[in-house]
């Protein structure tokens, strides 16, 4: 994938992201459903089959995203390249005074339509999941649709900041099973709604003020399938570099069983930020804007 360099600027915040990323296809699967980008959408420079990169937040801002597709015959492949392409020129063509919460959810209604309007043309069934995050002068947006995750790994702690949008969450959320039941659940793949799979996507999105070493995750359920949030922790906090997190944690993901295609970004952010404070509660940083509620009527994909 390319996207259309902008204007060259020399505008930055102070920030920059330091980040890799890595998909793999799993002991199981036959194909690689996963996608994922990380652009420096002012320079238009995409991280592609590098292991690691450092870019600086410009005014445009960095995207990190992943995507599980789904549909088979080649349409889950599909579907998330798609999310992830459009997506990304979206936003690298989005007027950067547009207000970011704005910006994210019109991009992201934008992919949801190609991956529709791809599904009618071609007479298939498919949708995708996105957890995307977008940096831009010392905050994250975060939107999601589906079950793939963000976390945040701050002052030796894990955060999920995203909420599955799955039947099993949904049974969590409302007392019905347990949180040690869920992972064995024949339900855990059952997702409520998805990228370009019925006609309207409610995007859940939020805001994070950003600190000084805070270390941002993405990943596919091909991981989560296999690794607790406490294990995700320990892993990112004891490799000390992105590429080695990202890399411990697909091999760890695939020595359990590897049941499906993987997919991580580790992104650690510095500069100009406010230092982490132990004692400071990450909600006193994190700002729900809008949520995802499944109607009473919807069935699952």
């Amino acid at each position: 994938m390319a996207i259309a360099s902008p204007p060259r600027s020399t505008q930055t915040d102070d920030t920059y992201v330091s980040v890799a990323a890595q998909t793999d296809i799993g002991r199981v699967r036959e194909n690689n459903e996963d996608a994922f980008v990380v652009a420096d959408l002012t320079g238009g420079a995409l991280l592609g089959g590098a292991s690691h990169a450092r870019f600086d937040v410009g005014e445009r801002g960095v995207l990190l995203a992943v995507s599980d597709g789904m549909g088979g015959a080649h349409a889950g492949e599909v579907a998330s390249a798609l999310v992830v392409e459009t997506l990304t020129r979206a936003l690298a063509k989005a007027s950067p005074g547009t207000p970011r919460d704005a910006l994210m959810n019109d991009a992201i209604q934008r992919a949801h339509l190609a991956v529709w309007d791809a599904a009618r043309r071609e007479e298939k069934k498919m949708g995708a999941t996105l957890t995307a995050v977008f940096v831009h002068a010392g905050q994250a947006y975060i939107a999601e649709v589906g079950d793939s995750r963000a976390y945040l790994v701050r002052a030796g702690t894990i955060t999920r900041l995203t909420h599955d949008q799955s039947m099993v969450q949904m049974l969590l959320d409302s007392g019905v099973i347990k949180p040690e039941d869920a992972r064995e659940s024949p339900l855990r793949n059952v997702i409520l709604q998805a990228m370009g799979h019925q006609h309207d996507v409610k995007v859940a999105l939020a805001k994070l003020e950003l600190r000084q070493r805070d270390c941002l995750v993405l990943c596919s359920d091909g991981l989560t399938g296999h690794l607790t949030d406490d294990e995700i922790r320990d892993v990112v906090l004891a490799s000390g570099r992105p590429e080695r997190a990202v890399g411990q944690l697909v091999d760890l993901a695939n020595e359990r069983g590897g049941k499906d295609n993987i997919t991580v970004v580790v992104a650690g952010v510095g500069g100009a930020l406010a230092e982490a404070d132990a004692a400071e509660p990450v909600d006193g940083t994190f700002q729900v804007l809008t949520t995802f509620e499944p109607p009473v009527s919807n069935g699952g994909t």
